[in-house]
Formats: structure tokens, sequence, C-alpha cells
């Protein structure tokens, strides 16, 4: 364990890094709740072995504004082979109120376009998701493995938004309205 001392400030302990202790660190950082969405489909083919689609993430942010790129990550998942083939994606930024939407987009093992009805089939195939905050319609333009996530780098073609209103944050391993609240967990 190092100290560190900072003048007029309280000292702060460093300490090594374990899979645990980072985890906990990264609870402390809010995070705009997103859905990402991906087409069962090659091309233009559709793919009756790859199913569309989706997931929640909270790893979503901008990169670059010129030329505009996003960046999403994804461990190893069930969605994985469909986004992996993927040429376009489509991230939702959930509003406050959609905890629903991110509970059935983070569930393992179930249908999760069937056991959420509120969408259709976009450009390029893609899904979108109905009552998102914003919507951004993107072409991925490369994959980068990064550990035990593979970084999704995309490049909005298309924007949408919905009801102005607020994001619907995650905090301290759950769902919030509000940075004060006590979070439910996932």
């Amino acid at each position: 364990m190092t100290t560190v001392d900072r003048p007029g400030a309280a000292t702060v302990e460093l300490r090594p890094v374990d899979v645990d202790s980072f985890r906990g660190l990264l609870r402390r950082q809010a995070s705009t709740v997103t859905v990402v969405t991906a087409p069962g489909l090659r091309g233009n083919r559709m793919r009756a072995d790859l199913p569309p689609a989706g997931f929640t993430a909270t790893s979503f942010t901008s990169v670059s504004l010129d030329p505009p790129l996003v960046s999403v990550c994804l461990g190893a998942s069930s969605s994985w082979p469909t986004v992996e083939q993927a040429e376009h994606v489509a991230v939702h930024l959930l509003a406050s109120g959609q905890q629903e939407t991110a509970q059935i987009f983070a569930t393992a093992g179930i249908d999760r376009f069937t056991a959420h009805p509120g969408w259709t089939i976009g450009p390029f195939g893609v899904p979108l998701i109905g009552d998102a905050l914003a919507v951004l319609l993107c072409r991925v333009v490369r994959r980068i493995e990064a550990g035990d996530h593979t970084l999704l780098l995309g490049e909005p073609l298309a924007l949408g938004a919905g009801e102005d209103g607020d994001p619907l944050p995650h905090h301290r391993g759950g769902y919030t309205t509000t940075l004060g609240d006590r979070p439910e967990a996932w």
C-alpha cells in the first residue's frame, strides 16, 4: 500500500489493483444506460442462424466530434456472435423510467425482443427501440480487443431523439433517478 499526502487535503491510500477493488471503484462512476442492438444479417442478407441481438451497456462514450465517433464495450455474451458480424448497430440512450427495458436487455437466457415488444426494424435491418431518449444509428468502423471486452467504434449515420427528458443513470450497481438515490441492484 502507498500513501500520498496532498497539501490541504486528506491522505490518499493507493492499493494494488485487483478485480474486486477495481469493480468496486468503477461502481462509483455514474453512467448513462444504453441498449445496443444489431441486426441478424450480414450485408443485406438475413441469416437464420444469426438472430437480432441487443444488450444493455453502461460503457458508452463519445470518442470524436470530427469525424463523429462513439464507442461501446461488450464482454463475452450471447450477443457477441451477432455483434461481431454486424456492419451497423443502434445505440439507444434510455430515459429515466426505462428500467424495465434496461433489465430485459441485461437478462441472459431470454429472447429479449419477444420480452420487449416496443421495437421496429430500422435502416440496415437494425432493431430500433421505441421511447428511447436518443438513438444513434452507427456504422461499425472498428472492433478492438481490450482485455475481456471488445471495444466497438461506431460512426453515427443518423440521430433520433424522443421526448425531452432525463437519462437513466446507473450508479453503485443499479439504476437510479438521481445520483443521491440508493439504486436497486441488477
